[in-house]
This record gives C-alpha cells, structure tokens and sequence, in this order.
C-alpha cells in the first residue's frame, strides 16, 4: 500500500473548529487567530484535497457533503485527542503531593527523609513549601499542611491530629556553661519557647546573654557551632540528636500543643495525599522512638 500524503494537521484543525461551529468567525475566536487565518487554512486543505469543503452563501458557510465525510473522521480524532490529552494531564496531577510545612521542620526533619518516600512511592512526586500559620487551600493548590494547633483553622479544614509537641532543651555535647553555655539562642518565630520549657521542665538556668535569630533553624546552626543553648522540638532536632551532633540531657516534655496534617477535604483513599500523609505517621513515629519520648498508638489505613 502506497503511503499517502496527510494535509497538515494545523489545515485539519482549522477545518474541524469551522465544522463544528458552522462559521469561520468563531473559529477564529475559538482558536485565537483572524478570520483571514481561518479562511487561508480552509482554502489551503480544498487545494490540497482537489474538492470544496464549505458552501459560501450569503456571508454563511455550509459543509458540502466531502465536507461532512472529512468532519466526521476529524471530529472523532479531535474529540479523543482532546480527551487523551487531557487524561495525561490529570494522571500527571493525581500523582504529584504538595505539602506545606514549618521550614525547620522541612528543612531539618522531612527534607532528608524524603527520599525514602521517592524509593517506596516512585510514581508520586512530591511538591515542598515552607510555609507556617493559616493556609489558604484554593489559592495555593497544596494537598496537605503540616501544622501545630497554635491558631485557629477554619471549621472547612479536614485536620487530623498527627503527633503532641515536644520541646527540650538542646546544646552541642561538652559546652562549657562557663563560655558558650551562658548564651541564649531564641527563634523570633515562637519567642516564648524557652519560657515554656522553664514552666515545663523548672529549668532556672541564669542567661548572660540572649541572642535572636529570626527561625529555629538559625538557632540551632548556632547551637550545632557551639554559640550557645536553644529550646526546640523533637522533629527539629531528631536527627542531630541520634548523631550526638547535639545532646538533650534533660529529655523532652510536653507542652500540651501537637501537630495536625490539615486537608482542603477528607483525602480518597490510596490517593498521594493519602498515602504521603500514613507515610508521614510512620516517620514521625520512628523519630519518637528513635528518642526514647513516646510511640503513637496504632493507626488505621484510613486518614479522617
């Protein structure tokens, strides 16, 4: 069988909207071009094909019946590509995870666990904004927010409690309380975390100095150099601690304040959201007792 020349696509494209829409006009529109452009293509394809395809009568155009038979194979072929492009995007987006999380937490703790996820999850591709406080679900597109109940959300949120808040007290191993173990490092993002840990812990530690630092991290880089002493939670710090980079020795407590996994709605079932965030439970267990502070308790396979 000889193979035959096909007119190009962009002539069949043009000639499908104008079909479908019987006018030239808003096949334009429909395409974002002129009404000349339309009317060029059309007469290009008629040329290449030998045959009319349109009447024109009085400023309407009417399909000849070459026409009808060339738009009923276009209109299938158009109809499913449009449908296959557009099942491609969606499996493109059901398999993507975008999650906002505190950037310490993200940076320190999630970030480096990750890549276990991309090795048991390979199709899901997750998407990391850091990000702490309210969130707004339909201008960021996120599926899932990490976040600790120090505000209030809107009643809409689907959250789910996922771990208690636990602070202590951490510094480099062998700081001389006589030099660098007088200095306070304290985040200007929660400035009342030390204060806590005292009416926690009944730690009466007298500072020489307090220093600032605008988040947590920046606190505990200080703290891992040997500038001083930070008060910090367990997910902040989980790694550093287990390397003997930093040392809690008077262990975590507390503060009666937990983290949530907050959803725009309840996730489906082996959807990414859903299996990021029983994934997420399961790393954050382990950091829990990797620290000897508390393991949860049994999780269903369901988030809600």
């Amino acid at each position: 069988m000889t193979d035959m020349k096909l007119p190009p696509l962009s002539s069949l494209r043009f000639f499908d909207a104008a079909a479908r829409t019987g006018s030239f006009m808003k096949a334009a529109q429909e395409l974002h071009v002129t009404h000349g452009a339309v009317s060029r293509q059309i007469r290009l394809l008629e040329e290449d094909l030998g045959v009319f395809l349109f009447e024109r009568r009085n400023r309407a155009v009417f399909l000849t019946p070459a026409g009808q038979t060339l738009f009923q194979t276009t209109g299938q072929i158009f109809s499913q590509l449009a449908q296959t492009v557009e099942k491609i995007q969606h499996q493109q987006q059901d398999n993507v995870v975008s999650i906002s999380c505190e950037p310490t937490i993200a940076m320190r703790w999630l970030i480096p666990r990750l890549s276990d996820f991309y090795q048991r999850y390979p199709a899901i591709t997750v998407h990391l904004i850091t990000a702490g406080g309210a969130i707004d679900f339909a201008k960021t597109g996120v599926s899932i927010a990490l976040r600790r109940n120090d505000f209030k959300w809107h009643h809409d949120i689907h959250s789910v409690e996922l771990c208690p808040e636990w602070i202590g007290r951490v510094q480099r191993p062998m700081v001389s309380q006589d030099t660098t173990g007088s200095v306070l490092l304290l985040p200007a993002t929660r400035q009342d975390v030390w204060q806590t840990w005292q009416q926690l812990s009944g730690d009466s530690t007298d500072w020489q100095r307090t220093v600032s630092y605008e988040h947590f991290y920046m606190c505990i880089q200080a703290a891992l150099a040997g500038q001083g002493v930070t008060a910090a939670s367990f997910l902040m710090v989980a790694d550093e601690l287990l390397s003997g980079q930093l040392e809690a020795s008077a262990g975590f407590m507390t503060d009666n304040t937990a983290y949530y996994l907050l959803f725009p709605s309840v996730p489906e079932k082996e959807s990414p959201a859903w299996v990021f965030s029983l994934w997420l439970r399961e790393k954050i267990n382990e950091s829990l007792t990797a620290l000897h502070i508390r393991s949860l308790p049994p999780e269903s396979d369901t988030i809600g």
